[in-house]
């Protein structure tokens, strides 16, 4: 074949793809009539409830760098004991007796409706009696610690 005919024959290929590639591009662009079709109704299925399906990576192979296995990590459970509400007593401070020092002192202590004459460190159902003064008393039952007021 001659020069000529190799460039006729390549010229004609080149222009058979051109076109397709125009064609395409073309009917890409113009609107379509089978678009314009009337739309069948649709129906719709009711969904299904999928679960995922869960995993959970157990990894418990030695460190390559460290040359160790890993530690276990277990979740402890807090146990919740439900402990009954501590009641408050009606402790009541009425005044106290004493000598010029405080070190003999007596002190009126009245606890739920029952008077008693307590001195420091002495204990009456159930109460305690740590300090007290001529305005007040501390008192302990319980775990808890209270400081109570004298009456007038």
């Amino acid at each position: 074949m001659s020069k000529q005919a190799k460039t006729y024959v390549l010229l004609a290929v080149v222009l058979v793809i051109w076109g397709l590639i125009g064609v395409k591009v073309v009917g890409a662009l113009s609107p379509d009539m089978e678009a314009e079709k009337l739309e069948q109704p649709t129906v719709e299925l009711p969904k299904q409830n999928i679960k995922k399906d869960t995993f959970q990576l157990i990894a418990n192979y030695r460190d390559p760098f460290l040359g160790t296995f890993p530690k276990s990590q277990t979740k402890k459970k807090k146990t919740v004991s439900k402990q009954p509400p501590k009641v408050k007593k009606n402790i009541v401070y009425s005044g106290s007796v004493s000598a010029t020092d405080n070190s003999g002192a007596l002190f009126f202590v009245t606890i739920d409706g029952q008077q008693f004459v307590m001195s420091k460190r002495q204990e009456e159902n159930g109460v305690k009696l740590l300090s007290g003064n001529n305005t007040s008393i501390r008192v302990r039952y319980d775990g808890i610690s209270e400081t109570v007021q004298l009456v007038q």
